[in-house]
């Protein structure tokens, strides 16, 4: 089984969460990010598009979430969470999974556009 978060997707997350505070200190427009990271769950529709960690709680990642009721909205979520997150199928556990093959071509607003029309994340 793979790592959902590696230590060069919690880079980059991490760099974008500067990024974004940096910006917020000098009250300048935050950054749209293009996503570092896809998530989603295996036996059902939640995904998770991830942009940045916040620096001061690396746990807490922010990104366009859908947990698959056709809202999906820009938000937080937990590291932990989805790290410690089961699935039950049957007699059988399966954990939230890394999209491998996810490479951002736009940023999180675009997205987050495309999931709003569409009532999911189609990435």
């Amino acid at each position: 089984m793979q790592k959902i978060f590696t230590a060069d997707i919690l880079r980059q997350l991490a760099a974008n969460g500067l990024a974004t505070r940096e910006a917020q200190k000098r009250g300048e427009r935050e950054p749209d990010h293009k996503p570092v990271v896809k998530v989603f769950n295996p036996y059902g529709s939640a995904r998770w598009l991830l942009t940045e960690s916040d620096p001061d709680e690396p746990d807490r990642l922010f990104g366009l979430c859908d947990m698959g009721v056709g809202e999906p909205e820009p938000g937080y979520v937990l590291r932990s969470e989805i790290e410690g997150a089961r699935i039950q199928v049957g007699r059988y556990a399966f954990s939230m999974e890394r999209d491998a093959y996810f490479e951002a071509e736009h940023t999180l607003s675009v997205y987050a556009d495309q999931a709003r029309a569409t009532g999911r994340i189609t990435a």
